[in-house]
């Protein structure tokens, strides 16, 4: 099995917010449970560094753009690694290796006849480089920055997007998990429906950008080159070996809806026309909300998650915005509420469960856990475990995922209670009780650590060093019973400390 998973390219005309972290982090989920499953894993992010924004943005600040996006790109390879994502590889559209797939793709489009030469009069939002027709617009401002476009006129290339809607609705027809969740499947196919007009891909009044090959005074339309990194970075992410033919044919986007169009419209028709097959799968999750807005830099209420990271730890924080709201939703996040699913889930129900257990095993076995699996209760619910998260995640259900998860985690809190070892201690004749009850618990918390592993990755790996277990996190032991005998074992100190006030971002 080849599992390959893409986030969207950013655009680096300003620096990281909460935003871009969820998208990061949930295709940093999918990917180390793929591997966990042992399939043949790749995950690309990167950088969108081409347009007339970022030449905007770099004149303002006295710098030539190349110096400019060199500069923002390294504030923009810390988000990845600041919330533990496991990329194998961080794009850069200025790369050679994407500026020449780049222009080879469009010269392939140009020799099938998919490309002509005209004049374009329209509406452009220069915060989206998009243009925009008079009925996309919401009071004839942009929908997604509140701008008024400007009017824009003049010479360049088209893409006959009008001659493949039909082959974009069969395509739909064909596949209805083509585009995830259903709701974004139905929009965008509804705008298939509608209609579709060819759209401008160069730029004559620009020159940061890519230079259309067959003609050099024009630049290649930022959202082309953009798209193309999917494809583009498996060309050269290996050195010399091209990766396309291995994970090309297994690729899945993630993408927030604010995007839909370019990427479950304009991205296959572009792919047909240069020869390509389209994407595997798109899955077009919500926005994150504070105070029910979208996290916006215009807007004002942006928050850096380098600093959330800083107060909580990285993974509380892919935690929350994993479990805030469900995957694909808009979801409202507060500090507050991070503070709260802190304390109260990862601290109490989590953190206190593993302190408990190893405590009890130290104190009334002197560390040492014997190998007692039995026709345990919970042997049900921790078989079923495995099955039921990774069909949640192959239908890129996160938060689900992690409902099941926790759903276990509170059936062994209430275990404890139940069994009360503590009463078990005080008589010889329930000692092999006491050993079932302790497995049980220390079984049930080693499943929920590797089931958990994607999402907290640096605090599986504590959980079953605590146990006694080894490291691994292969999928298979995600199963009752898998507990190996040991011994040594301390209680644990909290994994979670507390934090005594919810963080202030600023």
């Amino acid at each position: 099995m080849t599992f390959y998973v893409t986030t969207p390219i950013f655009y680096v005309n300003s620096t990281p917010h909460i935003g871009h972290a969820y998208t990061t982090i949930a295709a940093d989920v999918l990917a180390r449970h793929h591997r966990q499953r042992g399939e043949d894993t790749f995950f690309l992010t990167g950088t969108d560094e081409h347009g007339s924004k970022i030449a905007q943005v770099a004149e303002a600040q006295g710098l030539e753009p190349r110096e400019f996006v060199d500069r923002m790109a390294g504030v923009w390879r810390e988000l990845p690694a600041r919330v533990n994502a496991t990329n194998d590889f961080f794009i850069r559209t200025t790369d050679p290796g994407h500026v020449a797939v780049v222009q080879d793709f469009v010269q392939r489009m140009y020799d099938a006849g998919d490309v002509y030469e005209g004049t374009y009069s329209g509406l452009y939002c220069l915060g989206c480089e998009a243009f925009y027709s008079d009925g996309e617009l919401d009071d004839g401002r942009c929908p997604q920055h509140g701008t008024v476009p400007e009017h824009f006129e003049e010479k360049n290339y088209f893409f006959r997007l009008s001659s493949y809607q039909e082959r974009l609705l069969a395509l739909y027809d064909e596949n209805p998990e083509f585009v995830l969740p259903r709701v974004r499947y139905n929009e965008a196919r509804s705008f298939i429906e509608q209609g579709l007009d060819d759209i401008s891909i160069s730029r004559g009044s620009q020159r940061w950008g890519i230079p259309v090959p067959w003609d050099p005074g024009q630049v290649i339309y930022v959202w082309v080159d953009a798209l193309i990194n999917y494809v583009s970075a498996l060309s050269y992410a290996a050195g010399d070996t091209d990766l396309r033919p291995r994970f090309w044919p297994h690729v899945r986007h993630l993408l927030a809806k604010d995007i839909l169009k370019f990427h479950c419209v304009i991205w296959p028709a572009l792919l047909l026309a240069a020869g390509y097959d389209v994407p595997r799968q798109l899955f077009v999750h919500g926005y994150l909300l504070i105070d029910d807005r979208k996290i916006s830099k215009s807007v004002g209420n942006v928050i850096d998650p380098l600093d959330l990271v800083s107060v909580y730890g990285v993974d509380p924080v892919r935690f929350f915005l994993l479990r805030v709201t469900p995957f694909g939703q808009d979801g409202s996040a507060t500090i507050g509420g991070l503070h709260e699913r802190y304390e109260r889930e990862l601290g109490n129900e989590l953190g206190n469960l593993l302190s408990r257990t190893t405590a009890m095993i130290a104190r009334y076995r002197g560390g040492r856990l014997p190998a007692a699996a039995w026709a345990s209760p919970l042997r049900p619910a921790l078989d079923r475990l495995g099955p039921e998260v990774a069909g949640r995640l192959d239908r890129f259900d996160l938060s689900g995922a992690l409902d099941e998860i926790w759903s276990v985690v509170r059936a062994l809190n209430r275990h404890v209670e139940e069994r009360k070892p503590w009463q078990l201690a005080k008589a010889a004749a329930h000692a092999e009780e006491l050993d079932r009850t302790l497995y049980d618990l220390a079984d049930g918390l080693r499943v929920v650590a590797v089931a958990l592993a994607p999402f907290l990755p640096d605090t599986a790996p504590r959980v079953l060093s605590g146990l006694g277990q080894s490291g691994d996190v292969a999928w298979g032991g995600v199963a009752y019973g898998q507990t190996v005998p040991a011994a040594g074992i301390e209680p644990v100190a909290p994994l979670f400390p507390r934090i005594d006030s919810p963080a202030t971002v600023g």
